[in-house]
């Protein structure tokens, strides 16, 4: 802790800190509940949109099953040309949100690829789009974490460290001060009866003179 100075104005100062301090520790506590309880709903969707994309696996299994049979399924055949984001704020953080993607279609036989082809497509297309929507929403956790750890590091800042060293700085002075005005007061008193002595005696001299 840095030394301070034992004066009325070092007084004022940490008064005011302290004043500060615990004005905008309510508010730094609202934002760090919001923040936790923004990520736990972000989280839920998240999860929610990959179980979304699980039954729909699980719904066309038989058409993701040949994905991976290139001779069956054309390679690329369904192509993302174009994922729409836009812009939002939580707590004051901006975020990206999902608006939505556009995919395009590759060229293949129609004469030589299996009619299930189109329908698989369209499920790929579906479950692409889900996973693009996850993603941003893991962007979204991500960006708001690190906002959350900020925020916590303040708010624990002002808790454990400087509202403490505020109030321990006002004690420390206040009491040097009053250890002040009690000396000041003593000295007075000392000085005083200096005097009070030194005028009797001066008077008893001047009676014994004559």
């Amino acid at each position: 802790m840095a030394k301070i100075k034992l004066t009325k104005n070092e007084l004022k100062v940490q008064k005011d800190n302290l004043k500060m301090y615990r004005r905008y520790l309510p508010t730094l506590t609202l934002k760090k509940q919001q923040l936790q309880a923004e990520i736990r709903s972000i989280e839920a969707k998240a999860k929610e949109v990959r179980s979304q994309r699980e039954r729909l696996e699980a719904e066309f299994g038989k058409w993701i099953a040949v994905f991976s049979e290139k001779e069956a399924f054309p390679e690329g055949v369904v192509t993302v040309s174009n994922i729409r984001r836009g812009r939002g704020n939580i707590a004051g953080v901006d975020i990206p949100t999902y608006q939505g993607a556009d995919f395009s279609r590759g060229d293949y036989d129609l004469y030589k690829t299996p009619l299930w082809v189109d329908i698989a497509a369209d499920c790929m297309e579906r479950a692409m789009a889900l996973d693009l929507e996850a993603q941003v929403l893991d962007e979204q956790v991500r960006l708001l974490e690190a906002e959350l750890r900020s925020t916590s590091q303040r708010v624990n800042l002002f808790e454990k460290v400087k509202i403490p060293e505020a109030e321990k700085n006002i004690k420390k002075i206040s009491v040097y001060m009053a250890d002040q005005q009690v000396s000041a007061v003593v000295r007075s008193k000392i000085s005083k009866r200096k005097i009070a002595l030194r005028d009797l005696t001066a008077e008893g001299e001047e009676v014994y003179s004559l």
